[in-house]
């Protein structure tokens, strides 16, 4: 399993300042087993032999001990057998949205401002809050996986990210953090949202 390359992701996510003090944990997956970041340690920090291993059931393998939301990774990983890569950050502008009430249909207040908000993240859901390593919020995460997201916000805790490789899952984190730092700043402004017909514009097959 390519430890090096979840080293250097998370290395490069500390560096942008999206996992504070000891947040955050990445996962990838090959095969039956998934490579985690480990518990209580700055991203910054993380190195080979911290790392834990896991088989899809949460059987621990080797390593370290693992990210105690180990469960949401595995949870994204048993919704699709596409994705390789799961992101969960703590980044200051997702987590701040993440504490807002939703907007409507149980997503998040994300407005669209952008194409890339659109493009990228697509529809963004608030999962209700759970305790950090609880259970259910493996569960409540695995069933908005199933329904085809790949980004979420937590509610009162941070962003979950998910992909078919660590790049892409890496993307996508820094792009729901940059479109909830865009949302924060023009709260309040009346600023202009992309109409519906653009919105279905740009997930038309030309746009992919």
């Amino acid at each position: 399993m390519n430890a090096d390359a979840l080293i250097a992701a998370a290395r490069h996510l500390a560096a942008r300042g999206l996992s504070p003090g000891s947040s955050g944990n990445l996962s990838i997956r090959v095969g039956d087993r998934v490579l985690l970041t480990p518990t209580g340690s700055s991203l910054s920090r993380v190195e080979a032999g911290d790392l834990a291993e896991l088989s899809l059931d949460g059987t621990q393998l080797a390593g370290g001990r693992p990210t105690k939301e180990w469960a949401v990774h595995l949870a994204a990983y048993a919704a699709d057998a596409a994705l390789a890569a799961v992101v969960h950050l703590h980044a200051p502008a997702s987590t701040a949205l993440s504490c807002l009430a939703p907007a409507e249909d149980g997503l998040a207040d994300l407005p669209a401002y952008t194409p890339y908000r659109v493009m990228s993240l697509g529809e963004v859901p608030l999962v209700p809050y759970a305790r950090p390593g609880d259970a259910a919020l493996g569960a409540e995460v695995g069933a908005r996986i199933a329904s085809g997201h790949r980004a979420l916000l937590l509610a009162n805790h941070g962003s979950v990210t998910a992909a078919a490789t660590l790049d892409r899952a890496v993307d996508l984190a820094e792009e729901l953090e940059a479109s909830a730092a865009l949302a924060l700043a023009l709260a309040g402004r009346d600023a202009r949202e992309l109409t519906p017909a653009e919105q279905a514009a740009l997930r038309s097959p030309l746009h992919g």
